[in-house]
Parts: C-alpha cells; sequence; structure tokens
C-alpha cells in the first residue's frame, strides 16, 4: 500500500483545510452536534501523536519505505525489497542473492532506529504543546530536530537504492524496470550506474 512520507502529509492535510476554510463544496458538514462544521482534523485530537497517525508512526518504526525513495526507484535505482522479489526473474547469482539480503537487512535496521527516534521527536514535540510552556526558540528547536532525522530517513533509503543498484548488472537494471512496469525508465536504467 502506497503511503504518504510525512512532509506530503502535512502539505495535503494544509491544502485541505484551506480548501476547507474558504468554503471548498463538500469539505463542510456536520460532525457529532447538529450544526458543527466538520474539519479536515475533526477526530485528529485524539492521536497519541497530533502530527502523526498511527499508521505513518507504525510505518516508521518498522522502517517501511513511505514513498521517501521514488526520486531513486522512478530514476532506474532498484530497491533491495524489490530486488528480491523478482530475484529469479532477474536470475540474481548466489552472492547478488546474499548481498542484496545483507543490504536489506543493514537497511531495515538503519531506518527502523531514525524511525523510532522520529516518532519520538514528534511526540516531544506534542507534549511541548500540550504543556503550554513552549516558546518559540523551543518550537525552533523542536522543528530542527525533527527536518534532520526526515532528511537522515530520505537519506538512508536513496543510499539503499544506490547501493543495490551498484549489485546489479545494466542488463538486470533494465529488466527490473521492466518488470516494475517502469516503461520508459526502462530504456535509461543501464545508464544510472
Amino acid at each position: 500500500m502506497n503511503r504518504l512520507s510525512i512532509p506530503l502529509l502535512a502539505v495535503s492535510l494544509l491544502a485541505g483545510a484551506a480548501f476547507a476554510q474558504h468554503g471548498g463544496h463538500g469539505a463542510h458538514g456536520t460532525h457529532g452536534a447538529p450544526g458543527a462544521a466538520a474539519t479536515p482534523y475533526a477526530g485528529m485530537q485524539a492521536r497519541e501523536i497530533k502530527a502523526l497517525s498511527p499508521q505513518d508512526a507504525r510505518s516508521l518504526l518498522e522502517g517501511q519505505g513511505m514513498q521517501l525513495a521514488l526520486a531513486a526507484e522512478l530514476n532506474g535505482y532498484p530497491g533491495p525489497s524489490h530486488v528480491l522479489e523478482h530475484a529469479d526473474a532477474l536470475r540474481l547469482t548466489r552472492e547478488q542473492r546474499d548481498a542484496t539480503q545483507a543490504l536489506m537487512q543493514a537497511h531495515k535496521a538503519e531506518a527502523r532506529a531514525l524511525g523510532e527516534q522520529l516518532v519520538q521527536a514528534e511526540r516531544d514535540l506534542d507534549e511541548a504543546f500540550r504543556s503550554r510552556a513552549l516558546t518559540e526558540a523551543a518550537i525552533d528547536r523542536h522543528t530542527a530536530a525533527i527536518a534532520q532525522l526526515q532528511g537522515q530517513l530520505r537519506a538512508a533509503h536513496l543510499r539503499t537504492h544506490l547501493r543495490q543498484t551498484a549489485l546489479l548488472t545494466p542488463q538486470q537494471v533494465a529488466h527490473y524496470q521492466q518488470l516494475r512496469g517502469y516503461a520508459t525508465a526502462a530504456r535509461h536504467g543501464a545508464h544510472h550506474r
């Protein structure tokens, strides 16, 4: 299942709120009490971490991709998970399988560790707002820490695709593009090694 990255989720939520505030049709309705206007955020106040859905938090803790490596995947740099899915079709050698498996395990460990830190950083920001003792300087510190972790997590996913591509032949990369349905990428896959 495709998941939005946290920055994309935030943008989509903000866009939805702006649409609702400016009279978008279908954005209003009743939620609970008669006459109460529903907003895109209605119900989110019950979340454990307000800025993360339970699904997003779970995805981060499990080291899932969350579309963070699309720049690599869609430009001809395969990822280890899908390479292993197509191992037989790609005719991976035993050495390639072993190296891909090791890469996948190392990547998952790194992504889970960073995901755990990111979930905790969001939890800390949430708690700081709940405390009602937040300053602008504290907001700057919290958001800078979150942004740094988001960047580290995305870089980890992208580096993994780069390392995986180095384990494959140009022909395997091109075949991967075909197997994944990236018709235009298949013609250029061999150029990305």
